[in-house]
């Protein structure tokens, strides 16, 4: 059921508005969002103003970043 998982969550990347008030209310800069994806600055600020999307593992991987810090921010 891994893989279900996988697919839901993938799906389940926010709008780049919603993106960027997650981060924001978790206190969490873009660079250290960055950092932590493993992804330069200006990717995520591309991210967050819908000029680009992350794909494959990348996008995986900033969902389920984005799905977490909602829920330590809530």
């Amino acid at each position: 059921m891994n893989l279900i998982r996988e697919v839901r969550t993938h799906r389940r990347l926010p709008a780049p508005d919603d993106a960027r008030s997650i981060r924001e209310r978790a206190g969490v800069s873009q660079a250290r969002l960055a950092d932590e994806l493993g992804v330069h600055r200006v990717t995520v600020a591309r991210w967050e103003s819908g000029t680009r999307q992350p794909r494959g593992a990348l996008r995986l991987a900033y969902a389920r970043l984005l799905l977490r810090l909602e829920e330590v921010s809530a």
